[in-house]
């Protein structure tokens, strides 16, 4: 089905407000839905609806070996065909849009995969496939299972969104409310939402800018081809924000008008392209950002790092150095996660973990997110957190001021 015709009950969490904003005249890539019912139809024949979450490797796998049924294949070229033409590029983003996500109440940020800069008929149906099986990953099963602990939540059926895919100058992250949170990066924002960099920030109240601060913004994200390319930024880029004020002030109206639109404070995706906002995602925001204007009091412990409050609370545990994947089986209930930055897929640490603390990072990335979701203090952007606290020494994270303390 086209994007504008998406409803909630067949496209899915990701694709329904992005109809509803097509339907209203904003600037959306064109899509279209590949919807949940088929997803439900492969599911049943596979045999997936016989299987639990102890089997998700199985489920993954008959996914993956499995093809489209050919009616759906046609249908999925005659689309791209569609959405594609005129366009400046025949590429395309594969999304994924669980009926189970990016509701009031659980976006699950990050929890199920997407994949951008895809070409061709082939190339689409197999990245379809994969958002399928993202549904059984362990990431997104720890996800579900903290949302509901008490009654273990199925994995739901899978719609699938492609859009024509925008090739941005700037791409980031806004967070309308009160007080609206803007995170950009120059280039495509994919490192920027996993977490992998400190993006440049904006806090607009009263529309007026009361807080600028700069990341660390030395590499971008760019398509060439088929591939997402990570290079350096060149010296002009470099000294400056990747957004100029009235450009800031540009997406705060976006997204005031989106949020009047839809109905309430809204989590954005959004990329600057030819002078064009283009907008990507527009879910529910389900946790407010801490406020890192506000004062906060010095801190008395005689050591404290301080950085960049993004998940509120006070927790204290022994600290946990994790470099990646391979350290998951040191991490013990009530440790505190201490890591160069976080990714998606180090969702189930956070059921366990107390408290994060990166060096760098957003506070509107998937995994401050997820943090917020899932109730625990996180501080980012702590300048050389990795070696300044030492491994099992007990820290405490107050992710309302920033301070972590020794």
């Amino acid at each position: 089905m086209d994007l504008i015709d998406a409803d909630h009950s067949t496209a899915g969490g990701k694709a329904a407000p992005l109809a509803e904003l097509t339907r209203a005249g904003f600037t959306v890539p064109t899509g279209f839905v590949v919807p949940a019912t088929i997803y439900r139809v492969a599911a049943t024949a596979l045999g997936l609806t016989e299987l639990s979450t102890e089997h998700a490797d199985e489920a993954r796998s008959r996914i993956l070996r499995s093809r489209l049924p050919d009616g759906v294949v046609d249908d999925v070229s005659q689309a791209l065909e569609r959405i594609t033409a005129g366009a400046p590029t025949d590429y395309v983003a594969v999304r994924s849009s669980s009926t189970a996500e990016d509701n009031a109440h659980a976006s699950a940020a990050g929890q199920h995969d997407s994949f951008l800069a895809v070409r061709g008929t082939e190339q689409v149906c197999q990245a379809i496939l994969k958002c399928w099986a993202s549904l059984w990953t362990e990431r997104a099963a720890a996800y579900r299972a903290h949302q509901a602990p008490q009654a273990p939540q199925p994995p739901g059926d899978m719609a699938v969104l492609v859009q024509r895919f925008v090739d941005a100058r700037v791409s980031g992250v806004m967070f309308t409310g009160t007080t609206s949170v803007i995170e950009a990066s120059w280039g495509i924002g994919e490192r920027l939402v996993a977490g992998h960099i400190t993006p440049d920030s904006w806090r607009i109240r009263d529309s007026e800018i009361v807080d600028r601060r700069p990341g660390l913004t030395t590499e971008r994200t760019d398509r060439y081809d088929v591939h997402l390319l990570t290079r350096f930024t060149v010296p002009t880029e470099q000294p400056e924000l990747c957004l100029a004020d009235h450009d800031v002030m540009r997406l705060y109206a976006l997204g005031e008008e989106i949020s009047t639109t839809l109905g309430g404070p809204r989590d954005i995706e959004w990329a600057l392209a030819d002078d064009t906002a283009w907008v990507l995602q527009a879910r529910p925001v389900t946790a407010a950002v801490p406020d890192s204007t506000a004062p906060s009091p010095a801190a008395a412990d005689s050591v404290t790092i301080t950085g960049v409050p993004a998940s509120p609370g006070v927790a204290s545990g022994p600290a946990r150095l994790v470099r990646g994947p391979g350290d998951f089986s040191t991490v013990k209930r009530g440790d505190v996660l201490v890591c160069r930055h976080t990714d998606p897929a180090w969702t189930p640490l956070f059921t366990i973990a107390s408290a994060v603390v990166t060096e760098i990072g957003g506070v509107l990335s998937h995994a401050a997110i997820v943090a917020r979701e899932v109730g625990i203090p996180a501080v980012l952007s702590v300048p050389r957190a990795t070696e300044r606290l030492p491994p099992s020494s007990v820290v405490t994270v107050d992710g309302t001021t920033g301070h972590v303390s020794l």
